[in-house]
């Protein structure tokens, strides 16, 4: 909180900040531990995922105390990877229709009943996974309404053209921004 408010006091325009997720607590996941590949327990709309919608808004709660605001949550940070991550990564596994379902019945909820105007970012993966992610979750009313954007990663990229995965989202959804959230230089080792 200290940095944070560092950066916004140096900064000439406003800053606007969003939050990302890397794992539930053990108790509410699959696997019993914060780590490894692991889902959220049972499925949307229970004690489990409306518990950690909720975690969502203690984070923003607690932030707002000390006059710290987010633009944004993403629902998840790389929810494919908690398929293939490392056993210590600490991930949670979501596919495009569990994601869509946590955000229609759970997190979207959650954040409209809430005082934040926290915007909700979906995705927050690697680009290869679109249009297909947009149109499992943007495909349902319900799921859209709660989503202002999709957030993508780079490291992929060179895989999967933009146009026939960032185009084609947009031309499907032009009412939903796409914005990078993730890149570095030096993930491979080899490089």
């Amino acid at each position: 909180i200290p940095l944070l408010r560092r950066a916004l006091a140096m900064s000439k325009r406003p800053l606007l900040l969003f939050a990302s997720p890397w794992t539930a607590p053990a108790w509410m996941r699959s696997n019993g531990d914060v780590r490894g590949k692991g889902t959220l327990k049972g499925k949307a709309g229970d004690k489990y995922h409306k518990t950690w919608a909720n975690y969502f808004i203690k984070f923003l709660d607690e932030y707002a105390k000390h006059n710290v605001t987010f633009w944004a949550v993403t629902a998840q940070n790389e929810p494919l990877a908690g398929l293939f991550t490392p056993p210590q990564a600490p991930t949670i596994a979501f596919t495009a229709a569990q994601q869509r379902d946590f955000i229609a019945r759970d997190l979207g909820p959650a954040l409209a009943r809430s005082p934040h105007r926290t915007q909700l970012l979906m995705l927050d993966d690697q680009r290869i996974h679109l249009p297909h992610w947009a149109k499992v979750v943007l495909g349902n009313a319900t799921a859209a309404r709660y989503v202002a954007g999709l957030a993508v990663h780079w490291y992929l990229d060179a895989i999967v053209p933009p146009g026939c995965s960032l185009e084609a989202t947009h031309k499907l959804f032009p009412d939903h921004f796409l914005l990078y959230t993730e890149a570095c230089t030096g993930f491979f080792m080899f490089r």
